[in-house]
């Protein structure tokens, strides 16, 4: 079947938990941006997490097959995390939660990164003309696991898990991190789970008028 791209979700405010929700009900049935492969590298790319380049060089070097399995652990990691999350939810971390983290540090781990001096795309006569950045090296398709963990870390490390939520929509099972002033926010989207609260809402004010 052939791949056709679908635009991905990115409504929780924190790159981790977008990773989170690659897997969301946005219409009547589930939908997985990282069912396969392709869907992987397409969401990457979506995500910011990896560049156009870099994914079409990855392509051209290694076969379908070896992306559909990275994406199959793509997948193992984001439902071991998302257990996590949920369990932890709306109070803050402790240091003891750091036993159950042994996973992700070890895939930490295999990461490649490296610094390098590049030139200041921005400079225009201002400031210095060179900064630091930065880069990783891509090897094979399970690098591709890498940037997912650094969001998965940072997430632990800097965000507040006291305002990380669960959407409150019916069926829906999207995390966000509330960053709202008096973190009063209830749902993933407005547009999506809290339209379809208000309709709710209004049938059942209708109903109740006979």
């Amino acid at each position: 079947m052939e791949f056709r791209p679908q635009p991905a979700m990115f409504v929780a405010d924190s790159a981790g938990l977008d990773f989170l929700n690659s897997i969301a009900t946005p219409a009547d049935e589930p939908f997985d941006w990282i069912a396969n492969g392709e869907g992987l590298l397409d969401w990457l790319g979506q995500a910011g997490m990896a560049s156009g380049e870099t994914l079409a060089a990855l392509r051209a070097r290694f076969p379908a097959a070896e992306f559909d399995a990275v994406a199959a652990q793509a997948r193992e990691l984001r439902e071991w995390f998302r257990e996590f999350v949920r369990r932890r939810k709306g109070r803050p971390l402790a240091a003891s939660d750091m036993r159950e983290l042994v996973p992700l540090n070890a895939l930490l781990a295999r990461d490649e990164r490296y610094g390098e001096i590049v030139k200041r795309v921005e400079s225009a006569g201002e400031g210095a003309a060179l900064t630091y950045r930065v880069a990783r090296r891509w090897r094979a398709p399970e690098a591709l696991l890498m940037p997912i963990a650094e969001a998965l870390a940072k997430l632990v490390c800097e965000e507040d898990f006291t305002h990380v939520k669960a959407c409150e929509g019916h069926r829906c099972t999207m995390l966000f991190a509330d960053h709202t002033r008096g973190h009063a926010r209830r749902w993933c989207s407005m547009a999506v789970c809290g339209n379809r609260a208000k309709v709710a809402a209004h049938r059942q004010r209708l109903k109740e008028r006979g």
